[in-house]
């Protein structure tokens, strides 16, 4: 019985000596290549907004007037990127001036290892580098944000934080009452030397079951060409996207949005598609009950990415409400 406690008191001792070195020897290593300016390409514009360089892309209003038109913040969903809007900036422009940005951890924008008090990853970073694009490019005219998944939580909360800098909301198949969630409480953990040298390495499986879930995105499996999936593995190539997506894994994302849709009191539009599995269909016609001042559009054989699987729909729904959303 004593050999026995001495070799199981030696096994752990071992295992304990090995968590604690073997991962702070383990070299650091990225799939990547290329900076995220780089990745991005050339011609690509980037903006520093709260500190961060965050990518973006712009197409200027196409209409005619004497009025300044409003804008348009578009915001993708976890995973995504400007990428996501690729067929309806344009026709957005329609109706004002169209900003895309990537959020940090996703795209070509920077991913910052290190920060002051506000983690740029989490919501609070995330408000601020959204308040910024809003004070550089929105100020003293109509701002509406439109947000895809997690994008349309951000939107969602900001607004309802922020009612005086928002005009009105469009929510596309929004993760409120259904979300991925954050890995929140751990913060102890996540301080570990040990661990946040491991982390990196833990999540870099996304790159295969983000395609997972790409797929389950799209109704129309044939929609998914090689340029799809090419486009959206493109921040694959950026030096260090595991640490980023790391970050932005443990940042803090609690917020009250779910209990107080009440507060919401902006024009809002809310598109869905009829077979979405990511955030059930179900869900964005809920939200429609408990938003006060909002049209629910749902688009037939579409289903997390309306936007991309049907985007003339997905105008139409957006054309037939336009004036609701902006009217003084």
């Amino acid at each position: 019985m004593r050999t026995f406690r001495r070799v199981m008191t030696y096994a752990l001792l071992a295992g304990i000596l090995s968590f604690l070195i073997v991962p702070l020897v383990i070299p650091e290593t990225t799939s990547g290549t290329l900076t995220n300016v780089e990745a991005a390409g050339s011609g690509a514009e980037f903006e520093t907004l709260a500190g961060v360089s965050v990518h973006l892309e712009r197409q200027a209003f196409s209409e005619s007037s004497a009025n300044t038109p409003p804008l348009i913040v578009l915001l993708h969903g976890f995973g995504a990127s400007t990428f996501s809007w690729r067929d309806v900036i344009e026709p957005l422009a329609k109706f004002g001036d169209v900003i895309a940005y990537d959020r940090p951890g996703f795209g070509f924008t920077e991913r910052p290892t290190s920060w002051g008090e506000v983690n740029p990853y989490g919501f609070e970073g995330n408000f601020k580098i959204l308040d910024a694009l809003i004070s550089k490019f929105g100020s003293e005219r109509q701002v509406v944000l439109v947000g895809h998944s997690a994008g349309g939580q951000l939107a969602a909360e900001y607004a309802r934080q922020n009612p005086k800098k928002v005009t009105s909301l469009i929510l596309v198949d929004p993760a409120i009452l259904t979300t991925g969630g954050g890995m929140e409480g751990f913060d102890w953990l996540y301080g570990i030397p040990q661990i946040k040298k491991l982390g990196p390495i833990l999540v870099s499986s996304i790159a295969t079951s983000g395609m997972d879930l790409l797929r389950e995105s799209y109704f129309d499996q044939s929609q998914l060409t090689p340029e799809v999936l090419a486009g959206y593995q493109s921040p694959l190539k950026v030096k260090g996207w595991e640490v980023g997506f790391w970050n932005f894994a443990t940042a803090p994302r609690k917020n009250d949005l779910a209990k107080n849709l009440g507060e919401l009191r902006l024009p809002t539009l809310l598109i869905t598609g009829s077979n979405d599995t990511v955030v059930p269909t179900s869900d964005t016609v809920k939200l429609k009950t408990l938003i006060d001042n909002s049209d629910l559009e749902v688009i037939q054989s579409s289903a997390h990415l309306p936007q991309e699987e049907k985007p003339a729909e997905f105008m139409l729904a957006i054309s037939k409400h336009w004036d609701t959303l902006v009217s003084k």
